[in-house]
């Protein structure tokens, strides 16, 4: 399969990845209206997510013809699984009880840039002139969004946003390992390990500091759970993994920050969150910087 045809098939896996984790934001903040705290919610999220990764790895294995898992490597998808799906996801579930969804993904998509850095840093990859521009548009969208909604409310903009850096912080830490990972242990088994994981750490805290019965909620809460466990977790965590198995981590980031404008658009029409003039101007130059790096590659 050449070069080409790879980054083609890589950003459009990246692009639909991305719409579809995008809704997450949507589905966390209409389950809030069902009074459901944070760390049930992402608890009923992975449980329900469990037993279709449990079933792909079992799928996986008996056709799967590669090497053992090597114990340096377990080490390291333990270590991912839970700062990919457990920090980042108990950051990301805890902002979105003080910020809007459309805010959310703005700030979270600051993880382009960390992931950039990170590996320039760490594996000494050098940054391309349309990545450092690329990341300055939506770098730039970011801002104008944050600090409009700022003026508005310090208070709970500032602990939402400080929260939603800390996801976006353990994320970017993820995909640089999975860049890593996914070649040596592949795609399908290294996306459904590190899931595992990290629903056996959300477990546990779950019951270290459950504030709520997981028995005891309306139906819609189950409901949105569900669609959150397949449409928002397991089909999109899956793309991703072999999105960045074609194209690296570092592309795969600044693609899929597309996902700001599905959430602003999906906020809109579920959550009746307002779409701005400032919103639409942070939302263009995300969108300009995803574009430029697509063409350019």
């Amino acid at each position: 399969m050449n070069t080409k045809y790879n980054n083609i098939l890589g950003a459009l896996i990246i692009f639909i990845g991305a719409i579809c984790f995008s809704s997450k934001a949507i589905l966390v903040k209409l389950a809030y209206n069902y009074h459901i705290d944070a760390v049930s919610l992402l608890t009923l999220r992975m449980v329900l997510s469990f037993p279709f990764f449990a079933g792909v790895l079992a799928f996986s294995v008996r056709k799967d013809t590669s090497a053992p898992i090597e114990k340096k490597d377990w080490f390291y998808l333990i270590i991912l699984g839970i700062l990919g799906y457990y920090l980042s996801s108990y950051f990301d579930f805890k902002g979105l009880e003080f910020i809007t969804a459309g805010l959310e993904r703005l700030i979270l998509f600051i993880y382009p840039t960390l992931v950039v850095l990170l590996s320039a840093v760490l594996y000494k990859k050098k940054i391309k002139r349309t990545e450092i521009l690329a990341l300055l548009l939506t770098y730039s969208g970011i801002a104008v969004v944050f600090l409009n909604d700022l003026q508005f409310d310090q208070s709970n903009v500032t602990i939402g946003g400080l929260l939603i850096f800390g996801s976006a912080f353990t994320y970017a830490f993820y995909l640089i390992g999975s860049g890593k990972l996914i070649p040596k242990i592949g795609a399908v088994r290294y996306n459904s390990i590190s899931m595992m994981v990290s629903t056996l750490i959300v477990v546990v805290h779950y019951f270290i500091n459950a504030e709520g019965n997981l028995l005891h909620y309306d139906w819609q809460v189950y409901a949105l759970s569900l669609v959150m466990a397949l449409v928002a977790t397991v089909i999109p965590s899956f793309l991703l993994a072999e999105g960045i198995r074609l194209i690296g981590a570092g592309k795969a980031a600044i693609i899929g920050s597309v996902g700001p404008v599905s959430t602003i658009i999906l906020a809109y029409i579920f959550l009746n969150e307002d779409i701005t003039l400032l919103q639409l101007t942070g939302t263009a130059f995300v969108l300009a910087g995803v574009l430029l790096v697509s063409k350019s590659k």
